[in-house]
């Protein structure tokens, strides 16, 4: 049996080393960094697995593959199934519609949005996807060392050796050595205490200028986020990105204005020109990456495709034929 190397254990490449064990490859994993933690953006993903809201600003394969997310994940991690609610204030009223438009998978809601949420208050309209559901990404990544550490998968704390054969790279940004297609997007989260608010599944906000989410971590504590920029300055958050966040979540309930703030988030997503992730094989490794905004909703599909290719030569649509 052959003997492959994941190299990488952020979401992609612990999701990958999963895929190849569950169909009995042997399996090491190579990263520096050591086990899973504050050293990459998988660390500060929002954990949401919202196919149809994503759908809104995105290409069909991320509807399609993420739908398939779902049930990958719920067979693995701790899933909350309570769907997503949209929202946007009276005035945004026509952002709501347009959302609406350029997605699919919802109910309208207005009366009944206090009975979802009690604690959102103000708000007359809005979208119910119900099917949508989310997670702690850094319980599931945890989650995933740990069951692969269980399988006998060796964790080296080491950067891979050179001129390993059935080597899979699943470096994010770093790989851009590799792949010089490759560009680095900066998100901006934070994450807050406020026991004075009680909510119970991911809530977006349409908002002009930034679009925000909120995710409840249980015991008053809740992620905001998240910021697009075209930039590769990941060393702060900007004093802009921080008020409209936090200004944001004071819309949807006037109690955060109270939060405490625990934590400030700042990365770079790694994504390919189209935003889609990318599978290239060359020589003998296997490049998987680019999964831009979309970590945990299509790394499952990303690791399926690698496993596809990696040990029956299947080539699936994320295969960058130029390139294998």
């Amino acid at each position: 049996m052959s003997l492959w190397s994941v190299i990488g254990a952020g979401v992609a490449g612990l999701a990958v080393a999963t895929e190849l064990v569950s169909r009995g490859a042997q399996v090491q994993v190579f990263d520096p960094a050591g086990p899973p933690g504050p050293h990459g953006c998988s660390w500060w993903a929002g954990g949401m697995l919202a196919p149809w809201c994503e759908f809104e600003n995105a290409d069909e394969p991320v509807l399609r593959l993420g739908q398939q997310a779902i049930d990958w994940w719920a067979g693995k991690v701790d899933l909350q199934r309570k769907g997503t609610l949209v929202v946007a204030a009276r005035r945004d009223r026509a952002d709501l519609r347009r959302f609406a438009r350029r997605t699919e998978g919802f109910t309208e809601v207005g009366d009944k949005i206090v009975e979802l949420e009690p604690d959102l208050r103000g708000f007359p309209h809005g979208l119910f996807f119900e099917a949508e559901a989310n997670l702690n990404p850094r319980e599931a990544l945890q989650t995933l060392h740990q069951s692969l550490v269980e399988r006998g998968v060796v964790f080296h704390q080491t950067p891979a050796p050179e001129g390993l054969s059935n080597a899979i790279d699943c470096r994010g940004l770093s790989a851009r050595d590799a792949l010089p297609d490759l560009r680095g997007v900066k998100g901006e989260m934070l994450v807050i205490r406020c026991p004075d608010v009680s909510l119970t599944r991911p809530l977006r906000l349409l908002h002009p200028r930034i679009p925000l989410y909120i995710v409840p971590r249980g015991d008053g504590i809740y992620m905001l986020g998240a910021t697009m920029i075209e930039s590769e300055d990941s060393n702060r958050i900007t004093a802009r990105s921080m008020l409209e966040l936090l200004s944001a979540a004071y819309a949807l309930n006037p109690a955060f204005g109270e939060a405490e703030v625990q934590e400030i988030g700042v990365d770079l997503r790694p994504a390919f020109p189209d935003n889609l992730p990318r599978i290239r094989r060359r020589g003998g490794t296997i490049y998987a990456n680019g999964l831009y905004r979309h970590g945990y909703l299509l790394a499952p599909a990303l690791a399926k495709g690698v496993a596809d290719l990696a040990l029956n030569n299947i080539h699936s649509e994320m295969v960058d034929e130029d390139c294998a």
